[in-house]
């Protein structure tokens, strides 16, 4: 066996491959943006083939940094953006349309049509999830019927579907060439298809989506050996044997395995996901109901999560709509330019309000502002509007469960702004705590293919690797946290009733 696992990791703004020891240490990192594809407002679109394009070359990239071969391979490990749909033609491998992203609300016509009959929790009771733009169902569906002849195809049983960690892996293990069509639990758990208690396809949820059965993966768990890549790749033979989506990764790479057990991924959006363990935890605060992890035969574990829909995209926004930073980084030095956010408040309901509140009608607003107001009051507003995000998710969370957080496991990209993470910690009033390898989200499926192979032996062996890299403890007053808090919920009641008939 290789000394070595490789994960990949195909995430909303880009792909990686990153090659990680027995440790959890990361040895290598090939990494690839693709193109963001805004059709109109509303619409998020990735190019599928690009994305394949780029697996394969950020695969290149990995080993040849690290001057390995695939004999030094052990297994292969996916993670990916959830939800994002990919429906392909199985005879050409090419996709029909572009993949359509989880941030896309184009489908809110089928959500509201779905939802006539039920209203928006209609089908949450199977599936954890209320109807919404998020997910991956009504992308489906807004294929089969707005591309011409897909509507043909799936019903002759021509074409597939997948969410991105599907598309690789059946890349990966030969494509047209006898590629395996498979997702696991966690994936499944995001499309609004899968009945939590039995782990499968629920048919009468596809037959009111109008959606053919033969289009969806087989269901697997998260860590066995799904089959070996092809051999028009470098890993070919590799077992590919870990399939984790990327939030459920990301608390996995953080060793957070039992009930109780949290961590928040500051990405393009943030995540928090609590473990419940064996038991399936119905959220009365908005939250959404979804799979942990199953590994192998063993029981599977679920977790209440907060999904919050724009954090980092809101610096990249900064960055790239209004050249306010030239990279992402800077915001740290600009926000750090003021005291405070000098009245200002920025909530980004760029694509309607997420967790807790699931208001597809919201739109982004900045409030609050005076002559005062510079721009590095509004790069702090915008730091801080993650920070507060993720405390109205904790506070739900905290609700549903009973169990109060007595720390937060932070990880993602932003995690390397210490002025965020300081805010957070001051505003949750609980301690901040950032592990040593931040790439935790690879690090999970990494962890969970090398479970399947024998790489590891066990959940002990990856407990022992997580290391604690920085705390930062609360050090605000309590009469200023809670009119912080006071003003960032009165700024989201601005953002309400947004879109209708006139506004898309």
């Amino acid at each position: 066996m290789g000394d070595y696992v490789i994960a990949i990791d195909q995430g909303t703004t880009s792909s990686r491959a990153i090659i990680f020891d027995k440790a959890g240490s990361i040895i290598s990192t090939g990494q690839l943006e693709h193109e963001q594809i805004f059709p109109q407002a509303g619409w998020v679109e990735h190019d599928p083939k690009q994305i394949w394009d780029n697996v394969r070359e950020v695969i290149g990239q990995a080993l040849s940094k690290a001057n390995l071969t695939r004999h030094d391979i052990a297994t292969v490990g996916i993670t990916n953006q959830r939800e994002t749909a990919v429906v392909w033609d199985k005879n050409t491998g090419e996709a029909v349309y572009n993949a359509i992203v989880w941030q896309d609300t184009r489908t809110q016509p089928i959500v509201d049509r779905l939802a006539a009959d039920g209203g928006v929790e209609r089908f949450k009771q199977k599936v954890g999830l209320p109807l919404a733009t998020y997910f991956s169902g009504t992308k489906i569906v807004w294929i089969l019927e707005n591309v011409e002849g897909a509507r043909e195809k799936a019903e002759a049983g021509d074409l597939l579907f997948g969410t991105t960690d599907s598309w690789v892996l059946w890349n990966l293990t030969g494509g047209i060439d006898g590629g395996v069509h498979v997702t696991d639990v966690t994936n499944a758990s995001r499309t609004m298809f899968m009945d939590l208690e039995t782990l499968d396809w629920d048919d009468e949820i596809l037959a009111a989506f109008n959606v053919p059965k033969s289009m969806l993966p087989t269901i697997k768990s998260s860590s066995e050996v799904y089959g070996t890549v092809g051999q028009n790749s470098l890993l070919r033979e590799v077992p590919v044997a870990g399939i984790l989506g990327d939030q459920q990764a990301a608390t996995f790479g953080q060793a957070a395995f039992d009930q109780g057990e949290a961590k928040n991924t500051y990405g393009t959006g943030n995540f928090l996901i609590f473990n419940t363990g064996t038991e399936i935890i119905h959220s009365k605060n908005g939250l959404l109901t979804t799979v942990g992890y199953k590994l192998g035969n063993a029981p599977v574990h679920y977790a209440l999560e907060g999904s919050i829909a724009v954090t980092g995209s809101l610096v990249q926004w900064l960055r790239d709509n209004l050249g306010m930073i030239g990279s992402a980084e800077e915001i740290e030095t600009l926000a750090a330019s003021v005291d405070d956010n000098g009245g200002a408040y920025f909530v980004p309901a760029f694509s309607g309000l997420f967790a807790p509140y699931w208001r597809a009608d919201a739109r982004g607003a900045l409030v609050g502002l005076t002559r005062f107001v510079n721009k590095g009051h509004i790069a702090r507003a915008a730091l801080e509007a993650i920070a507060f995000q993720t405390r109205e998710v904790l506070d739900a969370v905290n609700a549903d469960s009973g169990v109060p957080l007595t720390e937060l496991k932070v990880d993602g990209g932003a995690t390397a702004n210490n002025l965020l993470l300081q805010f957070q910690a001051d505003i949750l009033n609980v301690p901040v705590v950032r592990p040593v390898v931040a790439e935790t989200t690879a690090l999970g499926a990494a962890y969970a293919a090398g479970l399947a192979v024998g790489f590891w032996n066990g959940l002990d062996d990856l407990r022992a690797n997580w290391q604690e890299d920085a705390r930062w403890e609360p050090n605000m007053d309590s009469a200023e946290r809670d009119r912080l808090l006071r003003n960032w919920k009165k700024a989201v009641t601005k953002t309400l009733d947004w879109v209708d008939d006139d506004v898309r």
